[in-house]
């Protein structure tokens, strides 16, 4: 067989070169000279110098060592070599590869406000390709024609505002171009589910799952196990329990351990807002709904955790009208912003908490016995700090650790009086006031040590019924006093060793000798 022919498989492949000079006045057009003494097309240049890069189609292969001797007797030309592409081409390709993968439409214009390229996801927004949307004024783009003359007087600066693309709501974000003077900008447009991500994100960026809940008791055990259960339904759940139990936390970790961990988790204390501006927090509000409203309106929580979840903290607060709204989107996904006429659906599960009683609020007409059947498909009951034994100090050590970091300081320890004082105490603010007291000792103390001094635990404690400390003689003494006293106010909740000692998370013999020595119970 003769030999394969590829002289024509050469001559048809397009051919670029670079070449590598000195700079100097008039040293490209020499080189565009040579090539055209050659009779070759040049369709494309790109100077920037030590480099200028040609297309030229025309030019075989096999005459490159021919050109490049040629180009070499210029004075300056110090190399030539071929290339696959030109660097702008090149560019262009990279920035339409990055315009096609950014999620968030994105829009440049000029500085008359006209669309000079727009992103994939624009063009698919806006139901047109983007050979269309070039040359549009941004301002008919939006239907706001008044936006176009606010961009370009105001140096393309301007504070983020909704529009409307398409009958979908956004959030349009500027950034100016600026050389000498405003030259345009790059307009990006956010989903207001998107703004919840970068909320969320923003709010929730340490918080964890069910490894954050910190216990080891046979309750928060329990509590655990039924929440992870719980976790993975897409029905609205009520999180029972007093306050600071950690509700939110365990709201938290429901939502880090269901489908919808990767989308938004936004809360709202229904306790801490007016009614009002609950509305607006929550649904929204339309443009021009109210004096002081942000221009083009603002998409509330619901919009904002499109696709995740909206946690309800102190739901039995919630006043009637809201309840009713409330109970609408419930019931079907949908609502209407605060002054809007524009139907709305979005996706959300709702996890609302509270530390009163919906029954007994319900029984007496203060809240909705729908909408409680509605929030309580599921159910958790966070158990008080009191009835968590085994976790008091495993607790308190992690929150002395954390407040020792805080201060940059040595961890310190619990002395046995101080360990004992706060087992002994009734916690009514739970897990937030057992923290508030151990930041508060850390930062008073300046020992290694906490003693039960340092709690300050006297008001909310109990009453040494035996020898007050400070009039001890000993130090035996003092503990003794100490020891007394803490039992004989628990043995009536816990009437046995074995239940005191499960109690005070500790040995059942060690309770029992203390018990024959004190006396208790008194015969």
């Amino acid at each position: 067989m003769g030999a394969i022919d590829t002289s024509h498989s050469e001559r048809s492949t397009p051919m670029r070169i670079e070449v590598t000079f000195t700079d100097r006045v008039g040293i490209a057009h020499e080189i565009l000279a040579v090539l055209a003494l050659r009779r070759l097309n040049v369709v494309g240049v790109e100077v920037d110098p030590p480099l200028i890069h040609i297309d030229a189609p025309g030019l075989d292969p096999a005459a490159l060592p021919a050109l490049s001797d040629a180009l070499r007797t210029i004075a300056g030309v110090r190399s030539v070599a071929a290339i696959d592409m030109l660097p702008g081409t090149r560019r262009r390709l990279h920035l339409d590869a990055l315009l096609a993968a950014l999620p968030d439409p994105v829009l440049a214009v000029d500085r008359t406000g006209r669309v000079v390229v727009a992103s994939t996801a624009a063009a698919q927004v806006a139901g047109l390709p983007e050979s269309r949307l070039a040359g549009l004024d941004i301002g008919e783009l939006f239907g706001e024609p008044e936006l176009t003359r606010e961009l370009t007087t105001g140096g393309f600066r301007m504070s983020g505002r909704e529009v409307t693309l398409n009958g979908q709501p956004f959030l349009l974000e500027v950034t100016p171009i600026v050389d000498v003077e405003a030259a345009g900008a790059v307009i990006t447009l956010f989903t207001p589910s998107r703004l919840g991500e970068r909320l969320d994100a923003i709010q929730n960026f340490d918080e964890g799952g069910f490894d954050r809940i910190l216990g080891e008791s046979p309750p928060v055990r329990a509590l655990k196990a039924r929440a992870a259960r719980v976790a993975a339904m897409e029905a609205p759940l009520l999180i029972l329990g007093e306050t600071g139990t950690g509700k939110e936390l365990i709201a938290h970790a429901c939502h880090r351990a269901s489908p919808r961990r990767d989308k938004p988790f936004l809360a709202l204390n229904c306790a801490a807002v007016p009614e009002n501006l609950a509305e607006s927090e929550l649904f929204g509000y339309a443009p021009g709904s109210f004096t002081g409203a942000q221009r083009g309106g603002k998409p509330g929580l619901l919009e904002l955790a499109h696709g995740g979840t909206v946690f309800l903290d102190e739901i039995g607060e919630m006043s009637a009208y809201l309840q009713a709204k409330l109970l609408r989107f419930l019931n079907d996904g949908s609502f209407r912003r605060v002054g809007g006429e524009r139907e709305q659906k979005v996706d959300v599960r709702v996890i609302s908490a509270t530390h009163r009683s919906l029954e007994a609020m319900v029984a007496d007409h203060s809240f909705r016995e729908d909408l409680f059947y509605r929030l309580n498909v599921l159910s958790l009951s966070v158990p008080p700090l009191r009835e968590r034994g085994h976790d008091i100090l495993l607790l308190a050590r992690h929150f002395i650790a954390r407040a020792a970091a805080q201060a940059r300081r040595p961890p310190g320890r619990l002395t046995p009086a101080a360990a004992a004082a706060l087992l002994a105490n009734r916690w009514p603010g739970n897990v937030r006031q057992l923290e508030n007291v151990i930041f508060r000792a850390m930062t008073m103390s300046d020992g290694g040590a906490l003693d039960a001094a340092d709690l300050e635990l006297a008001g909310a404690g109990m009453q040494s019924a035996g020898v007050p400390a400070e009039e001890a003689d000993s130090w035996e003494d003092a503990v003794e006093g100490f020891e007394r006293t803490l039992l004989r106010r628990l043995y009536p909740r816990f009437p046995s060793s074995r239940k005191l000692a499960a109690r005070l998370n500790t040995s059942h013999t060690m309770i029992a000798n203390k018990l024959r020595k004190y006396g208790i119970p008194e015969r």
